[in-house]
């Protein structure tokens, strides 16, 4: 196996990932629910963020954490959503993928799923600084 180099690599992993998201018994219903069965605006959103955060490529400019408070409000996201996701996240980059960036993909993803957790438990306490 090989590292995360290019765009392609991220194009794979994100559609990996999200195949078995929508077959999920514990998280796939969520998707299912803010997406439906059209995914083409959000599978290229997701290109373009993981690109930018991997392999520092400019292109996306969206805000995650608001998305998911506004996810929130519509379907409670819980802990076990968010370990859910990660351990789907870690389980497909390992199927693909060995090396650092790999690494820090597993890594990043971690980071991004404690702070949007903080963010969306400010938000239902009104807390939110967003």
């Amino acid at each position: 196996m090989r590292d995360i180099e290019h765009k392609d690599d991220i194009v794979l992993l994100i559609d990996t990932f999200y195949d078995k998201v929508k077959k999920d018994d514990i998280i796939g219903h969520i998707f299912h629910r803010i997406i439906g069965d059209d995914w083409s605006q959000h599978l290229p959103i997701m290109y373009q963020f993981w690109e930018t955060v991997l392999l520092h490529k400019a292109g996306y400019t969206g805000n995650p954490i608001q998305k998911h408070v506004a996810i929130d409000k519509i379907t409670e996201l819980k802990p076990i959503h968010y370990q859910q996701w990660l351990s789907l996240w870690e389980q497909t980059i390992d199927e693909l993928y060995t090396g650092k960036i790999a690494d820090e993909a597993k890594k990043k993803a971690h980071t991004m799923m404690q702070l949007i957790d903080m963010k969306v438990t400010d938000a239902r306490t009104g807390k939110s600084i967003l």
